[in-house]
């Protein structure tokens, strides 16, 4: 698969001869609309096998097989080459597709109000083929025990139809937040949790659900081991029925950081106890915030080290977000929220306004910046093929278990792609 950045004067057309592709199979990957506008600065999803490489000043067969995992003879050998020979600039050099491995793919899916939607619907039924569990987000705990259900629509069925298992995510929202006192009488009042446990081994083995998992957030920081020993207690006896155990985990990079939404989140106890953890890498650029990536591959990468050094690898799934946000500049510390736009959203934005995308090359992310027709200046972050390529490279550097979603419901096809590209998604038996 190859990714390529639309400069001055590219097309689809120009695109299809120079990578031996076609102009119906590139527009289709992309979900291109208007295929004669490109951004400037846009990523394209060429649909071929294996890639091309353009040789720069200072390239060698060596550096080129380094750069991407293959021996100078292979290299060398498929395109034709002495293994000695100098390249010229601007030469083009066939890259074989790299060995596909098997991952873990977990998708959240959140229903809002009584129904899913048709969009909701259609995302678990095109995207579950791709997804090893589709997670339903949420069942509300009550501070009884009980449990408040979400609509489920036909997510079972479309699970079912594409071997994907259920994901039951339970979490301590309480009136559209996470709570604190909420999540302190799960983790703290016993009678509370045998009722809470007894519901969700009866919801989960009804509904056909094989992963509890437990999203517990904001908890405060003095009830780290009380969470602990609940998982604990979760786990004897949803295992005694048959269910996996997964927590999703703060965003941490040392056991000692503070803050409310980390400290009671012990990478360790967790990795120790439950089946796999969700990291939640995402959202260092968010609504309420400054203009910045969601998940810059920095602040991801200083996660995952910090937490394949106490969790095993094979149980991690790094979270990914779907989406990116508009801001509305300047920006003011408690102001309106920025816009949430998914990436195809964010290229027709720029397409619209004549903006060309940058890539933050520290991030590892697509920006832009526009004004829009009531002369409000704009700074749009968002997610595209060059930067989910990078997340997937983590995957495969750190030998992770796979990758969490959230969430479901905005358009992003190239991540689709380049997912089913290069791994076999796990299906459970």
């Amino acid at each position: 698969m190859q990714i390529h950045v639309v400069q001055q004067g590219d097309s689809v057309y120009q695109l299809a001869n120079t990578y031996e592709s076609s102009v119906a199979d590139i527009i289709e990957a992309n979900d291109l609309t208007s295929p004669d506008a490109l951004a400037i600065g846009q990523a394209l999803v060429i649909p071929i096998v294996g890639q091309f490489y353009f040789v720069q000043p200072g390239d060698t067969l060596t550096s080129i097989a380094n750069q991407f995992g293959f021996t100078v003879q292979e290299i060398a050998r498929i395109n034709g080459l002495s293994i000695n020979q100098t390249l010229s600039s601007g030469m083009r050099i066939y890259i074989p597709p790299i060995e596909k491995r098997p991952i873990t793919s977990y998708a959240y899916v959140e229903p809002f109000g009584d129904t899913v939607s048709s969009t909701l619907e259609t995302a678990a039924e095109n995207r579950s083929p791709y997804l090893t569990y589709l997670a339903l987000f949420s069942y509300q705990v009550n501070r009884d025990g009980t449990l408040k259900a979400p609509p489920a629509g036909n997510l079972f069925q479309t699970a079912n139809a594409n071997n994907t298992a259920m994901a039951m995510v339970i979490t301590n929202l309480e009136e559209g937040a996470f709570s604190d006192e909420l999540g302190h009488i799960i983790v703290t009042v016993s009678a509370v949790q045998n009722t809470l446990l007894t519901e969700i081994i009866n919801t989960a083995l009804q509904q056909g659900f094989r992963d509890v998992h437990f999203d517990l957030e904001f908890l405060p920081g003095d009830d780290r081991e009380a969470y602990n020993q609940f998982l604990r207690t979760a786990k004897e006896r949803l295992s005694q029925e048959g269910l996996l155990v997964s927590t999703a985990l703060a965003p941490k990079t040392s056991g000692t950081q503070t803050g409310q939404w980390y400290e009671a989140h012990d990478y360790a106890a967790h990795g120790e106890i439950v089946d796999f953890v969700v990291l939640m890498t995402y959202e260092w650029g968010y609504s309420y915030g400054p203009p910045m990536a969601v998940s810059p591959l920095n602040s991801v990468r200083d996660v995952i080290e910090y937490a394949v050094s106490v969790i095993p690898p094979e149980k991690i799934l790094m979270g990914q977000n779907l989406y990116g946000y508009d801001w509305t500049l300047p920006f003011v510390e408690g102001g309106g929220p920025a816009q949430a736009v998914s990436p195809q959203q964010a290229i027709q934005i720029a397409i619209e306004n004549n903006a060309a995308i940058q890539f933050d090359p520290v991030a590892q992310a697509p920006f832009f910046t526009y004004t829009d027709s009531a002369g409000a200046n704009h700074e749009v972050w968002f997610e595209d093929a060059r930067s989910i390529q990078g997340k997937f490279d983590l995957i495969r550097e750190f030998n992770l278990l796979g990758i969490a979603y959230w969430k479901l419901g905005l358009a992003f096809p190239q991540n689709w792609l380049l997912l089913n590209d290069q791994f076999t998604i796990t299906k459970l038996e």
